[in-house]
């Protein structure tokens, strides 16, 4: 199934309105990614086309787009982008590699945090795609990055 597609092939079966436990965890999912996109954007920016980054704030995008899709069919809006023109910024590619490791760590932290707060199953195959895609492809390609001191 293709990554957009995740969460979309579920009806709604629950017609409850999100919990609030809900809603803070599209929230805080969807602010990561935010984050995450901008930060590796801003490295492209900086250091050129380095393939880790290149393929990842690609799926970024997927994932953020997803997520955009759960606040649109629950009805409700999504928090606004507070990192567009805003990420942190790195000395060197190194230091880029280093800290992607960090933020797809606790991007799997986050998404082990927020799996707690639903038992919608769009949600949950979402948020279990993002965090496999964390922790089974960004981060080995963000620690081979590493391992070759950001070459």
């Amino acid at each position: 199934m293709p990554i957009g597609a995740i969460g979309k092939d579920f009806e709604i079966t629950d017609t409850q309105p999100l919990t609030e436990a809900e809603r803070q965890g599209l929230a805080e999912a969807l602010d990561d990614e935010y984050k995450t996109r901008a930060t590796y954007a801003r490295v492209i920016e900086d250091f050129g086309g380095v393939r880790a980054f290149v393929n990842i704030v690609e799926a970024e995008k997927r994932y953020i787009s997803a997520l955009l899709g759960l606040f649109e069919r629950y009805d409700i809006a999504p928090p606004s982008d507070r990192w567009t023109g805003a990420p942190p910024r790195f000395l060197s590619l190194l230091e880029a590699c280093n800290k992607a490791v960090q933020a797809e760590t606790d991007n799997v932290a986050i998404y082990d945090r927020v799996l707690k707060t639903s038992t919608r199953a769009d949600i949950l195959s979402v948020y279990h795609a993002w965090r496999e895609a964390s922790l089974d492809r960004h981060l080995p390609a963000f620690r081979r990055c590493a391992e070759r001191k950001g070459q």
